[in-house]
C-alpha cells in the first residue's frame, strides 16, 4: 500500500510546472513593483531576496491622495494551461489578505483574479485557474471566469481599504 501511495504522490509531483522558485541564487529582476504613486497614492512598496531564500514582498500601504495599493508583479514566458490547472504556491503572510492576479495576455487591461488570506504561517494555497474571475480597477467585469488556453503573468496585490504595513514571503509558485 506505502509503494503505491508513494508512486502517485511522485505522479502529482512531476505534474507541476514550476512558475518561480526562490531559492539563494534566484534572480528576482524580472519582478517589478507597481504602486498607487502611478494614481498620486503614497503607498510603497518593495521587493527583495531574504537571505535564507524567499522572496519579500513588504511596505506601507497608504490611503493619502487616493491611494490604497501596491502589487509585486512577474511576467514570465507563456505556459500553456487547462481548465483543469491550479496555481500552487507556498508563502507565508502576515494574517493579511492579497490578491493573486494572473493574466492570459500581458497586453490585456483586465486581470483574473482570487483573493487569499494568509495565517501568519507557511502555507501552501492552491488556486483552481477556472476559480478566478476578471477584474479591472477593483470592478469586477461581466465575463466568464478564466477559461484560456494560456498564461504569462502573474501578480500579487495588496489593498484592503485600509492604512497598514504588511510582508509576504514567497517560496514557491507552480502550476499544476
Amino acid at each position: 500500500m506505502n509503494y503505491f501511495f508513494g508512486i502517485i504522490i511522485l505522479t502529482i509531483l512531476a505534474s507541476r510546472q514550476m512558475i518561480f522558485d526562490f531559492n539563494k541564487k534566484s534572480d528576482i529582476k524580472a519582478w517589478k513593483i507597481i504602486d498607487d504613486g502611478v494614481m498620486g497614492g503614497m503607498s510603497s512598496g518593495s521587493f527583495k531576496l531574504s537571505p535564507d531564500g524567499h522572496g519579500v514582498f513588504e511596505g506601507t500601504v497608504s490611503l493619502e491622495n487616493n491611494g490604497g495599493f501596491s502589487m509585486v508583479r512577474y511576467p514570465f514566458d507563456k505556459m500553456k494551461v487547462n481548465k483543469d490547472n491550479k496555481i500552487i504556491i507556498k508563502l507565508k503572510g502576515d494574517g493579511k489578505n492579497y490578491e493573486v492576479r494572473i493574466k492570459d495576455n500581458s497586453s490585456n487591461y483586465y486581470s483574473y483574479i482570487r483573493s487569499i488570506t494568509t495565517s501568519g504561517e507557511w502555507q501552501e494555497i492552491e488556486i483552481p485557474l477556472n476559480d478566478m474571475y476578471p477584474s479591472y480597477r477593483g470592478r469586477k467585469l461581466d465575463l466568464p471566469n478564466f477559461s484560456k488556453n494560456q498564461i504569462e503573468e502573474i501578480v500579487f496585490l495588496i489593498g484592503n481599504k485600509k492604512p497598514e504595513n504588511f510582508k509576504l514571503l514567497l517560496d514557491k509558485i507552480e502550476l499544476n
